[in-house]
């Protein structure tokens, strides 16, 4: 079976790009559960970013969350729940008529022609172009001083979705960024006896209050696909720019755009929660049906479980449904593809949108804001 283009994953990246390849009369098959990663995020969840900046980017720009608003009939408040966020991606792939089919893709492997696609069902494709836009889960970053331990005990915050099961349990949160705090507080209203431990200060968004008051300045200072404080919101936000930038100065200025914090409506729920700065994790033991906890200050701990909301480290080579052969012909740096103006790897027809695009085209690849340029961008190489 020949397909124009195959779209791996079926979050906001991927609608984005298929919503702008038919606009282009481009067929393109979408294959993955529609927002099926955002579903599984836990419930409660708030998004840190500015209401406006939560819009999939369509080519016409009117399937904004504000029309999604209006077509339901009730606000969509700000911070955006997460519920609201999932049922306005399903609204958009409804809207935008795109061919998602639920199935997954096992195996990406080079053809005669383009690529040999492998469903999870045996199903075989071919197609000329592949994209990929199959979220971050894969990537999910445990630091080796906890990692070896029985994993009943120890585990990534991308794997909790429900908090009940820690109710009048003891639950230490290594890390202190937006899912540290978040994921601490929602545990903390569960039920569990939760501490937070982070080696760096606590750091919160100072941009709220300013954002809220802004009023007329609020699209100069706060541009709805801005990454970071203002000023420097403007550079990290634009793709174009970043990729033109010398690469050391480039990433530190991405890094400190993107640096862990939390929101600042974070800051009062955590009050009933225990946060220890300064320390992390210098040995982890198994004991009976516990954890005992050396911290680097020395003092202990014994809890039932440690969450490791220690973030994310790309490697595209981890993707499980890419080929080794074809990984190996893929241009990597620090495991991000090395990619083109148009999103186009090394490996010609085979494209990265959202985080593994980051290294190449700035920390806004990170987000949703910017789910629209990297579609119009990767749909111009396609249909070139």
């Amino acid at each position: 079976m020949d397909a124009g283009t195959v779209v791996v994953g079926a979050g906001p990246y991927g609608l984005a790009t298929a919503a702008h390849l038919r606009a282009r009369g481009h067929e393109a098959l979408v294959f993955g559960r529609v927002m099926g990663a955002w579903e599984a995020m836990p419930k409660g969840m708030l998004l840190r970013s500015f209401r406006e900046s939560t819009s999939i980017g369509d080519p016409e720009g009117r399937l904004t969350i504000d029309a999604f608003e209006r077509a339901r009939g009730r606000p969509v408040l700000a911070p955006v729940p997460i519920d609201d966020f999932v049922e306005y991606g399903k609204w958009f792939h409804a809207q935008a008529a795109i061919d998602a089919d639920e199935r997954f893709v096992s195996t990406v492997e080079d053809a005669a022609r383009g690529y040999r696609v492998v469903l999870d069902d045996g199903t075989e494709l071919s197609t000329e172009n592949v994209v990929v836009a199959a979220g971050i889960e894969p990537f999910a970053y445990v630091p080796p001083e906890v990692a070896d331990v029985d994993h009943g005990r120890v585990s990534h915050s991308s794997e909790h979705s429900d908090f009940s099961r820690f109710e009048g349990r003891r639950l230490l949160v290594l890390g202190a960024g937006q899912s540290g705090l978040e994921w601490g507080v929602l545990a903390h209203d569960a039920g569990a006896d939760v501490e937070v431990v982070s080696r760096r200060p606590l750091r919160f968004l100072r941009g709220e209050r300013v954002h809220d008051r802004a009023g007329l300045f609020r699209a100069l200072l706060y541009p709805s696909w801005g990454v970071g404080p203002p000023g420097l919101n403007w550079l990290m936000g634009r793709p174009e720019a970043f990729c033109r930038l010398p690469v050391g100065p480039a990433q530190k200025l991405a890094a400190r755009a993107i640096r862990p914090a939390g929101a600042a409506w974070l800051r009062p729920r955590l009050e009933p929660v225990r946060v220890t700065i300064g320390a992390g994790v210098r040995e982890l033991r198994e004991g009976d049906g516990e954890l005992g906890v050396t911290l680097d200050d020395g003092s202990e701990r014994r809890v039932d479980h440690l969450m490791a909301a220690t973030g994310y480290r790309v490697d595209v080579g981890r993707y499980p449904f890419l080929a080794p052969s074809l990984v190996a012909r893929i241009e990597r740096i620090d495991g991000f593809p090395s990619l083109t103006s148009t999103y186009e790897s090394s490996v010609p027809g085979l494209y990265f949108v959202g985080a593994p695009a980051a290294r190449s085209m700035g920390p806004g690849m990170r987000f949703v804001s910017h789910s629209g340029m990297a579609a119009a961008a990767a749909t111009r190489g396609i249909t070139r």
